[in-house]
């Protein structure tokens, strides 16, 4: 008698966390991730942008607690360059083995694991990033629009962790190992 009321209080409890969680998926066709590449030693550089493939927030207690992210390689597109036949050798190179090796890790993927509120409405998002088949832990902070249903992040990571290791053969050519992404995510 006491091993089934055990039982019933656990399924209760799984039940109850269960049905406290709610999943947000994203709309993919409204949300966008812009990427930005530096020179390291002047100004400019290349940008572009990345597809979501597919997303989801976790929603407990009317607050994100989690998500999960899947991000389209073959989508990387330039917006810098005008020039057609520049433009397209640009993407032909970021999707190359020495960049992104998008024939080999056509997806990308984040993981969000734990966030953190501040008084200011700004989120400290926690999470596994996986670029190229390495995966490794992130923090950024997310600014949330309730009213509009999106958040907005801005942060950047060191490239070469991920093992995108373009190495110029001209220094002033050279680009910074950082790589930074301008997140917008619409439900």
């Amino acid at each position: 008698m006491k091993k089934t009321f055990f039982v019933f209080i656990i399924v209760l409890n799984i039940s109850s966390t269960a049905l406290s969680q709610e999943k947000l998926s994203i709309n993919i066709q409204k949300s966008t991730i812009k990427w930005l590449g530096e020179y390291t030693f002047y100004f400019g550089g290349h940008d572009g942008f990345i597809k979501f493939k597919e997303g989801y927030f976790i929603k407990e207690n009317d607050i994100i607690t989690g998500g999960e992210f899947i991000i389209d390689m073959h989508s990387i597109t330039n917006t810098d360059i005008t020039d057609k036949k520049g433009n397209k050798s640009l993407v032909k190179h970021l999707k190359d083995p020495d960049f992104f090796d998008v024939k080999k890790f056509p997806l990308a993927k984040l993981v969000i694991t734990k966030t953190k509120y501040f008084e200011d409405k700004t989120i400290r998002i926690y999470g596994n990033l996986t670029l190229k088949g390495i995966t490794k832990s992130i923090r950024f902070s997310a600014t949330p629009n309730y009213k509009e249903k999106s958040l907005s992040a801005r942060f950047k990571i060191d490239r070469k962790e991920w093992n995108v290791n373009y190495q110029s053969k001209f220094k002033d050519g050279a680009i910074s190992d950082a790589i930074g992404f301008e997140v917008q995510i619409k439900l």
